[in-house]
């Protein structure tokens, strides 16, 4: 049987990546902007826009092979929680694109990813935070992963709202002085505009998560309140990884902030307070998303809609 060509997607609340390939090469990828999640208001269409932005910016030569596509997987943020979400979103590219579509939570595309698609104990740490076990039998714990206003502790989301929270306080003498103070400043054009900048997008998680980058940065350099920041958000992502822990005690950690040497630091030490062992991603959630597109015989098929 010849090579499937699939375009896999990874649509997060921060990003949305798209990847065309052709059995085990990769064709092309391109990013545009994420969404706010399927379980929101308008989840659906606002997910079906950001797609199809991020499709429109493959090459050229790319998009000229999508009547030669075979299926469609996505990793999208809300799967779990807006099943009939998930469930307009693939009768939309099933519309657009007229072959299999497969949709999982981002989180479970990550994990299928980075184990590529057998067991084991993941941790993702982007815009959000979420622990994922899966054990050969098919079952899945989910640690976390509630979503900003419920969950999501020691996320970008809430490493970026701590660190312009410390802001405010520090500015109207509630905190310890940061130099987060004036990062905040610089970024809204002055303390009392942060609110208004924080809703302004119709994204705050996003929104909120784009100052993350900004406190750890200040941690690696010193600032008291930054370090305090980073390593409370490391904790409690090892909380959850001890929560959602396998008999192994080891976990792959993908997600953004892994990606940072001194947050990745910070959180290996933490993690080995609690007698877990880091270990390394096979795959992305792109190559889950691609995966969960052409295999039903994952151990994450109960999660997986399909259209």
């Amino acid at each position: 049987m010849s090579a499937l060509t699939v375009l896999a997607v990874d649509l997060g609340k921060t990003s949305c990546r798209v990847r065309l390939s052709r059995g085990d090469a990769v064709l092309g990828e391109a990013t545009g902007e994420g969404a706010p999640g399927l379980a929101d208001e308008h989840g659906t269409e606002l997910a079906h826009r950001a797609i199809l932005g991020s499709v429109a910016r493959l090459e050229s030569r790319l998009q000229r092979l999508f009547p030669s596509l075979d299926a469609i997987g996505v990793g999208a943020a809300g799967a779990l929680a807006a099943a009939d979400g998930a469930r307009g979103l693939v009768q939309r590219l099933r519309a657009d694109f007229n072959v299999p579509t497969a949709i999982v939570s981002d989180g479970l595309a990550a994990h299928v990813g980075a184990f590529a698609g057998r067991p084991g104990t993941v941790l993702i740490a982007g815009t959000g935070a979420v622990v994922f076990a899966v054990d050969d039998t098919g079952l899945i714990r989910q640690v976390d992963g509630r979503g900003p206003w419920l969950g999501d502790d020691g996320s970008g989301r809430w490493i970026g709202q701590k660190g312009l929270q410390a802001a405010l306080r520090a500015g109207d003498g509630r905190g310890v002085e940061t130099i987060l103070r004036a990062d905040a400043i610089d970024l809204a054009g002055g303390l009392e505009a942060l609110p208004g900048w924080v809703s302004g997008t119709g994204n705050p998680a996003r929104t909120l998560g784009t100052f993350a980058p900004v406190v750890i940065d200040r941690a690696a350099r010193g600032d008291g309140v930054a370090v305090a920041i980073i390593a409370e958000a490391c904790s409690l992502l090892a909380v959850a990884c001890v929560a959602g822990r396998d008999d192994s005690g080891r976990v792959c950690i993908t997600g953004g902030l892994a990606s940072d040497p001194y947050f990745r630091a910070v959180l290996h030490a933490a993690l080995g307070t609690v007698s877990l062992s880091p270990v390394l991603s096979l795959g992305d959630a792109l190559s889950g998303a691609a995966l969960i597109a052409h295999s039903h015989a994952l151990p994450h098929e109960t999660r997986i809609i399909r259209g």
